[in-house]
């Protein structure tokens, strides 16, 4: 991250892994802890900041493409998927990388793309059923 992109005066202007919606993301901190401010059209969601070296790590360890797997936090995610991987009891966090109630999921497609942008990850970008890797 550089200081010129990624505050939120300059936030990092996304589009999700089939480059069908726009949204930014921003670097906060809250509570004192470090969080993903994702502002999608008027929704407002937040990450702990750590699921980016968290995830990172992890796609390096699995060394191979892995499914996004999106979905919103009442319904439950494809097991293997990133998506599973970032709410699941077992990863670095011991659950939710979300941190807002009601708002928690979709950390399979907002994540992604920002892993791209620092250039940490490879995503694809087809209309449905993307996956990602470590670069």
């Amino acid at each position: 991250m550089t200081a010129d992109y990624g505050t939120k005066e300059n936030p990092w202007k996304l589009k999700t892994p089939p480059q069908s919606s726009e949204y930014e993301m921003y670097k906060d901190v809250k509570d004192g802890r470090d969080i993903l401010v994702c502002t999608v059209g008027k929704t407002v969601l937040h990450y702990d900041y750590r699921c980016l070296a968290d995830l990172q790590q992890m796609l390096q360890e699995h060394g191979d493409w892995m499914e996004l797997g999106s979905a919103d936090e009442q319904k439950p995610a494809k097991d293997g998927t990133v998506e599973a991987w970032g709410r699941s009891p077992d990863n670095p966090v011991g659950g939710w990388y979300g941190l807002k109630k009601g708002f928690r999921g979709r950390f399979g497609m907002y994540i992604p793309p920002l892993m791209e942008e620092l250039g940490l990850a490879e995503v694809e970008h087809n209309p449905r059923n993307n996956r990602m890797r470590a670069k």
